[in-house]
């Protein structure tokens, strides 16, 4: 009995032995975890695709939103008193300089002339009959004074009745188009008393409002192109910078003048103004690679040198058929153009270049561009 009590108690030592040497030491299958973890290869980078771009210049445009509106506008007047006796064109009539609108009766205004011109004649012969006279000192100077003040009076009268006659004839100031007829025949008029409204469309000026910033930007002279909302577009130059702002909005008055010959063009059309600016360096891209910062700024993701995403933050200077302006970005970029939404800034990507991707473009090493060496790898 007492040798297998020696043995049992020799194994539950060396049992014990083991495993406390099991509690300081590393444990063989602790240590095979280890090393299969660090033997496990690290999570591929994501790939996005990349597109190298050169900035180009542009002429940055102002644009704005307006209206037409007439060259001029006038109220034609009365400028005398009578019945009208004709009305010789009607509303919306194209007119030219001196054409006749209306008329008005002339009554007594023929025998007025006839008997001033008479009173004319009279004082001319006086007036020549005392100026012999007094050449041979048969006439005072104070009678010959006289008879030329008669005379000038007559004169005067005449030029007067003369104006009268003419002023029955209320005629167009310019060529232009009759808007409003506001008498009939038979209506009485005094001086003064509204005939028609004649307007100016030849020609057509674009009203548009320009905020505090782009003021400075326009001078009088400068080219405009004008898209008229019926489709029309004309290329006019700016007739007006109001150098006041407006009480109400705070905005400056821009006055764009283009020509109409024919008419084509109404008065109260909406009208888009884009007026060349500023010359700048800007990217072309598709409004698909815009993106928001965390902070919620418009901007664009590209690739660094170190393979790693940046976001920077841009202004979009124009917005054609062609893709969106944008300025606020280096001259050359690797621009993010699929896959930007799925990557955060800091991260780092695996760059998939486009195809159509100018070798010796590529070789100027933009900003964002990867190494030759490494482009090659990725």
């Amino acid at each position: 009995m007492t040798r297998p009590i020696v043995i049992a108690a020799v194994i539950v030592i060396l049992a014990m032995g083991w495993i406390a040497s099991g509690q300081f030491g590393e444990s063989p299958l602790k240590s095979n975890l280890q090393q299969v973890a660090l033997a496990k290869p690290k999570a591929a980078a994501p790939a996005v695709r990349v597109r190298v771009q050169t900035a180009e210049s542009r002429i940055t445009e102002i644009v704005l939103f307006g209206h037409t509106s007439a060259d001029r506008t006038v109220e034609v007047r009365a400028e005398t008193a009578g019945r009208v006796a004709a009305v010789d064109v009607q509303k919306g009539e194209n007119v030219t300089k001196g054409n006749i609108l209306a008329r008005i009766v002339q009554g007594d205004r023929p025998a007025r002339l006839a008997e001033t011109t008479a009173w004319v004649e009279k004082a001319w012969v006086s007036y020549e009959a005392s100026r012999k006279l007094e050449d041979r000192a048969f006439r005072s100077r104070t009678q010959l004074a006289a008879d030329n003040a008669e005379l000038e009076s007559a004169q005067a009268a005449l030029a007067s009745i003369e104006i009268d006659i003419a002023n029955t004839e209320i005629r167009a100031p310019f060529a232009g188009s009759v808007q409003r007829l506001l008498v009939e025949v038979g209506d009485y008029l005094k001086a003064g008393d509204a005939v028609a409204t004649v307007i100016d469309l030849d020609p057509i000026i674009v009203v548009g409002q320009l905020v505090e910033g782009d003021v400075r930007s326009i001078q009088m002279g400068d080219s405009a192109q004008v898209r008229i909302g019926n489709g029309v577009e004309m290329v006019g130059r700016v007739r007006f910078v109001s150098r006041a702002a407006e009480a109400t909005t705070r905005t400056f008055t821009v006055e764009v003048e283009v020509p109409n010959p024919n008419d084509i063009l109404s008065v109260g059309l909406t009208a888009e103004l884009r007026i060349p600016a500023n010359k700048v360096m800007a990217h072309r891209v598709s409004p698909a690679v815009l993106t928001l910062s965390g902070e919620g700024a418009i901007g664009v993701k590209i690739v660094d040198a170190n393979n790693e995403v940046e976001f920077i933050p841009v202004t979009i200077v124009a917005d054609t058929t062609e893709g969106i302006w944008l300025v606020g970005l280096p001259e050359m970029i690797t621009l993010i153009t699929v896959g930007q939404e799925f990557v955060v800034v800091g991260e780092e990507v695996r760059p998939v270049f486009d195809l159509n991707l100018d070798p010796n473009t590529v070789q100027q090493q933009p900003r964002g561009l990867l190494p030759i060496a490494e482009r090659g790898a990725s």
